[in-house]
C-alpha cells in the first residue's frame, strides 16, 4: 500500500503513531513533513510518500504469518507481532525466571516492537510487551493489550549487566508501556502528563514520588499473564519479589543480591537487579497484585 497526502484510514493512523504525530488517520501536510524528515534522517528518497521502501525501512510492513491473534485454553488473547529473524535468539531454553520491565515510552506495544526491530542495539527484547494509556491524554486504544514478539522458548538480552548472565537465557520478560518517574508532571523527554496518568507515592522510590500510573487494565493483564506464564513455563511466580513484598512492603522493589546473582528463581523486576533502573515502581495496585499471587 502507498500512502501520500490526502490518504485516509487505519494505515495512516499506524504511520502517524510511529512518527509520534497526531494520529487522526488523515495524511495531511503535517504528516507529509514528518515523513520527509524521517526519510531524510534514514537515507531514503525524500518525497513524503510512504511506499514499499519506506514501509520496510520503518519496519511497518507485515505478513499474515508474522501477525496473528489466538486464544489460550484459559481465554487469554495473544497478539503476535514477531521481530525480524536475527533480532532475538531462538532457543528454546528452559525458563526459570520472570522479569517485569517498562519501556519508559509510549502506549503502543506494536510500536515498541517495531522500534526494537529497527534499532542498532542488537538482540535486546522481551517476549511480551503490554500496551497502556497515552501519557498526554489518557487514550486507551492499546490499554491492556499484550503482544508476543518472539516464539515461545526464544529470548533476548533484556537484563543488561548483572551478576548472572544465565538469567538472560532462562527468563521470560514482560515490558510494560509506561514512562516511569515524572518531574513536576513531566516525563523525562518533556511531555506533560495528563492528570489521569499521574500517581504520587507515599514515599519516594529511587528519588521520585511522582510516576506515570499503571492503568487498571495493565494491572489486570499482568495478573492474568504472570499466572499463565508461570504455569506455561513452570516458574514459581510466588518466589522472589512477591514473597519479599509480603515481608518488606515497598522496600521489596529495591536492589536485591539474590535477584542480581540469580540465586532465587521466580518473579522479579528490573529494579531488583539494577540500581540504576526505575522499572518497575511500587504502585499500590501492583503491590496488591503481587501479594495475591
Amino acid at each position: 500500500m502507498i500512502l501520500k497526502k490526502g490518504t485516509r484510514g487505519n494505515e495512516v493512523k499506524l504511520l502517524q503513531e510511529f512518527l509520534d504525530t497526531g494520529a487522526d488517520g488523515i495524511f495531511g501536510p503535517g504528516t507529509e513533513r514528518a515523513v520527509k524528515k524521517w526519510q531524510s534522517e534514514n537515507g531514503l528518497v525524500v518525497d513524503g510518500i510512504v511506499g514499499p521502501a519506506t514501509w520496510d525501512a520503518m519496519g511497518l510492513a507485515s505478513t499474515d504469518d508474522s501477525e496473528k491473534v489466538y486464544t489460550t485454553e484459559n481465554e487469554l488473547i495473544i497478539n503476535r507481532s514477531y521481530l525480524p529473524k536475527g533480532e532475538y535468539l531462538e532457543g528454546p531454553t528452559k525458563k526459570e525466571y520472570l522479569f517485569l520491565h517498562h519501556t519508559a515510552g509510549w502506549n503502543n506495544p506494536y510500536k515498541t516492537i517495531r522500534n526494537w526491530g529497527n534499532d542498532t542495539r542488537g538482540r535486546i527484547a522481551t517476549e511480551f510487551v503490554l500496551g497502556g494509556q497515552k501519557l498526554t491524554n489518557g487514550n486507551s486504544d492499546y490499554d491492556g493489550v499484550m503482544v508476543q514478539c518472539m516464539p515461545e522458548g526464544a529470548y533476548g538480552w533484556h537484563l543488561g549487566k548483572n551478576g548472572s548472565q544465565y538469567m538472560h537465557k532462562h527468563s521470560v520478560g514482560i515490558e510494560v508501556n509506561n514512562f516511569g518517574y515524572l518531574k513536576n508532571g513531566k516525563a523525562y523527554q518533556g511531555s506533560t502528563a495528563h492528570e489521569s496518568q499521574i500517581v504520587e507515592l507515599a514515599e519516594s522510590f529511587r528519588g521520585y514520588k511522582q510516576w506515570h500510573r499503571y492503568s487498571d487494565a495493565q494491572i489486570e493483564a499482568l495478573d492474568k499473564w504472570i499466572r499463565w506464564i508461570g504455569e506455561r513455563d513452570g516458574i514459581d511466580i510466588r518466589a522472589g519479589l512477591p514473597a519479599l513484598v509480603k515481608e518488606k512492603g515497598v522496600a521489596a522493589f529495591d536492589w536485591n543480591a539474590d535477584a542480581y546473582y540469580g540465586k532465587v528463581k521466580g518473579l522479579w523486576t528490573h529494579t531488583n537487579t539494577r540500581k540504576d533502573k526505575t522499572d518497575m515502581f511500587p504502585q499500590q495496585e501492583l503491590l496488591d497484585l503481587l501479594v495475591s499471587l
